[in-house]
């Protein structure tokens, strides 16, 4: 029941089920797949906004930066745990990033509960280089992981392959590439997990509607006309470094240009 279920948009509650075994071999599964999308990062610089730090670590050797943003609605941890903190609170819809400074955007847990899609995917634009791309993983809306409310995958909007290609779309990105993973069941049963990589392959052949996340890459649409205008105006990019990150982000307000 929803009652007795966490709010998975805490930050605490997220960490703590990638924790369960469970969330480990979610992690395995959705990293896998994330890692066939981008299969070489060398010298890019590599965002990960929401919750993205369980698919940031494959990245750290060969990436010339990579950087984490946690929304200030979500809370923030330090990460990664052996090393100083790459991890910065934010408010998502006011990225503390200079114009065209990042070529990869990794978009886990982050979609789905945003109260701002718009302006958060506007200002994941605006912070995209010409041929940057944006990776986003979302819950899928036909898969049994979508349907439990005991994984963070259960709550907030979830998404079919065609909703999410619109979304995209209608805020200036041009969708890529498609990928699904995640058919294990979420399960506590260690016998199914064990199978998950099974599961993984007799899924991804025959069953490919029924993953527990969908996946989509996009570049940004440069050709295009401006999109509509998001109501407000965004302040002046300041990073917010640990352990300040404690409450929410204040700035000086200053108009975004157009």
């Amino acid at each position: 029941m929803i009652g007795s279920a966490p709010m998975w948009h805490d930050v605490v509650d997220l960490r703590e089920f990638y924790e369960t075994r469970r969330g480990q071999v979610a992690r395995h599964m959705v990293r896998r797949a994330v890692r066939s999308v981008w299969p070489d990062v060398t010298g890019q610089r590599v965002l990960g906004l929401g919750f993205a730090t369980p698919y940031l670590r494959q990245f750290r050797s060969e990436a010339e930066r990579v950087l984490a943003f946690m929304p200030a609605s979500q809370g923030v941890l330090h990460w990664p745990p052996e090393g100083p903190g790459v991890v910065s609170l934010v408010e998502e819809t006011e990225l503390p990033l200079p114009d065209y400074s990042v070529d990869r955007v990794l978009l886990v847990h982050g979609l789905e509960n945003s109260e701002a899609l718009r302006a958060l995917l506007r200002e994941i634009w605006r912070v995209l280089t010409g041929d940057g791309r944006l990776l986003v993983v979302v819950p899928n809306r036909r898969g049994i992981w979508a349907r439990s409310d005991r994984t963070p995958l259960g709550w907030g909007h979830p998404y079919s392959a065609a909703q999410l290609s619109r979304v995209l779309r209608e805020n200036m990105f041009t969708p890529t590439r498609t990928e699904r993973a995640l058919y294990v069941p979420p399960t506590t049963s260690h016998t199914l997990l064990r199978s998950a990589p099974a599961f993984e392959r007799i899924g991804a052949r025959f069953f490919p509607t029924f993953a527990g996340v969908v996946m989509i890459e996009s570049g940004k649409q440069l050709y295009a006309g401006s999109a509509k205008r998001v109501r407000g105006r965004i302040g002046k990019p300041v990073v917010v470094q640990l352990p300040q990150a404690a409450g929410r982000v204040h700035r000086e307000r200053t108009p975004k240009p157009t």
